[in-house]
């Protein structure tokens, strides 16, 4: 089968664009993400006999489990990173606005050249020894949580013919118990690539989809250290944030 090129693709999303207005919540079989046609269930879900033991056989976080390393990705060599080093903070928030306290949220990412550390990314571009691209931390008592790490850069990901992925850092969020975990992912103002992507523009509501991109805040720029974002995340509601279902 000959691949679809950016083209192809850019006439399906422009077809799709606004056909949820008003749902943060995009189609599972987005015609335009290629692999999400085998990536969602098709039968009823199982329903689980005993979910108690479900939660045992789980990991357990405690407060000691995360520490002032997880939260600074730029810190956990012994060299510097190379790229522009940055700081992402934000809220989580339930539906009311009022703080979600004590909840463990995980990023992960690429590095400044788009690559990531796992042995599957092909992406021939550079590793950097001085960044592993992971980071934890919990949210406080105002809900918020903050990392200082490196902007991620763009990378090609054969969806079709030059297929190129925005910026971003890829967020989970883990409840009170470990099947509570939503998954999402925050991007940067102004990228050229949003609208080529169809992973974002899976979200068709113009309005959810703006709500994946950080804002650029200077108060929260570090001088002579790093740039600042702030992202909040919205857990439900007319507001709520773009969450990947079937995490």
């Amino acid at each position: 089968m000959t691949p679809s090129t950016q083209a192809d693709v850019s006439a399906e999303i422009a077809a799709l664009r606004g056909t949820r207005p008003g749902l943060a919540h995009p189609d599972r079989a987005y015609a335009p993400y290629r692999s999400s046609a085998l990536r969602h269930p098709r039968k009823p879900l199982v329903v689980v006999r005993d979910p108690e033991a479900v939660e045992l056989s789980g990991p357990v976080f405690g407060t000691t489990d995360v520490t002032e390393l997880d939260t600074d990705l730029t810190r956990q060599h012994t060299g510097e990173p190379l790229g522009e080093r940055m700081t992402v903070t934000g809220r989580v928030l339930d539906r009311d606005g009022r703080p979600v306290r004590g909840q463990l949220v995980e990023i992960w990412q690429a590095n400044a050249a788009g690559r990531y550390a796992h042995q599957r990314d092909g992406h021939p571009a550079p590793l950097d020894p001085n960044f592993t691209g992971v980071g934890r931390c919990r949210t406080d008592d105002d809900g918020r949580y903050a990392f200082t790490t490196i902007k991620p850069g763009p990378y090609p990901w054969r969806n079709h013919t030059n297929a190129w992925r925005p910026a971003h850092i890829h967020f989970s969020l883990f409840g009170r118990a470990f099947t509570q975990r939503l998954v999402t992912q925050m991007y940067f103002p102004g990228d050229p690539l949003f609208p080529y992507d169809p992973i974002l523009q899976a979200v068709t509501d113009d309005a959810a989809r703006d709500r994946l991109v950080a804002a650029y805040d200077h108060d929260l720029s570090v001088p002579e250290w790093s740039l600042g974002y702030r992202w909040d995340i919205v857990l439900d509601g007319p507001a709520a944030t773009w969450i990947e279902e079937g995490r």
